[in-house]
């Protein structure tokens, strides 16, 4: 476990959330302002696990953590730090079923996950959001992260937030 709130368990994803990992990366709603396609199968949740979650913690001894919901003992999303090539930062991201929006567990969830970071070394984190996804700009905000700039982020523009930790 990384760290937990009164809601919830923050940890490193294992393969058994791979089905997670799937309905994460298939539902539309959760991808409005994600610049990925949609799963179309599980086997897709699996590389997702293998190659780029299993490989970021290899590599960077951190990557997307997930976010268990302790009352419904079910991941219900990630939040977490991500070394990003593009901009050679640490980005903390993070989504969460439609079903938990407006809940506050992003802000709980972000606000936890910052307070490890410094364990992982990371000293400042940015977040890259899409332009118009203003849920995950009052996250941002709500937890001390300030607009920096606007940029292009896999041919998108994204606002980008940043926080010295």
């Amino acid at each position: 476990m990384i760290t937990q709130t009164e809601r919830l368990i923050i940890r490193p994803f294992t393969e058994q959330d791979c089905e997670a990992l799937y309905l994460m990366n298939s539902n539309p709603a959760m991808l409005k302002y994600i610049p990925t396609a949609a799963f179309t199968s599980r086997e897709q949740a699996v590389e997702l696990f293998h190659q780029v979650i299993q490989a970021d913690y290899q590599q960077h001894g951190f990557g997307r953590w997930a976010v268990e919901h302790k009352a419904d003992k079910r991941v219900i999303g990630f939040c977490g730090p991500k070394f990003i090539a593009e901009f050679n930062e640490v980005e903390l991201g993070y989504r969460y079923f439609p079903e938990y929006w407006g809940t506050g567990i992003g802000t709980e969830a972000a606000s936890a996950a910052l307070a490890e970071f410094k364990r992982f070394g990371i000293e400042q984190t940015i977040a890259l959001i899409l332009e118009g996804n203003l849920g995950s700009e009052g996250v941002a905000k709500r937890v001390g992260m300030h607009w920096r700039e606007q940029n292009e982020f896999m041919g998108h523009k994204v606002n980008i937030y940043a926080k010295l930790l």
